[in-house]
């Protein structure tokens, strides 16, 4: 799940609960503006996992948190999407 920098943000929450209850792995990134909307403590309590801010954050490249993300996902989910997230991913 990547959530967007929107006040719509904080439905992101409850779009976690609902796929945690039908038994999904959700595993989330967050930009910089969705963290202005809601928290990476809020997020990861319901995720039970790990929330990914940076594309390389020093302590998952042990791992290379980046690249795991990808290889594990069966589907990716953009809520919020906003227009400027949309544009960023359509643009590179």
């Amino acid at each position: 799940l990547i959530i967007g920098g929107s006040i719509a943000a904080y439905k992101a929450l409850d779009l976690i609960r609902r796929l945690r209850e039908r038994g999904a792995a959700v595993r989330v990134v967050m930009t910089s503006a969705a963290r202005e909307f809601v928290t990476t403590l809020s997020v990861g309590a319901l995720s039970a996992d790990h929330v990914f801010t940076d594309l390389f954050d020093r302590n998952d490249e042990h791992d290379v948190g980046h690249i795991r993300l990808s290889r594990e996902a069966d589907l990716l989910v953009v809520a919020p999407a906003t227009a400027d997230l949309m544009a960023k991913l359509a643009n590179g």
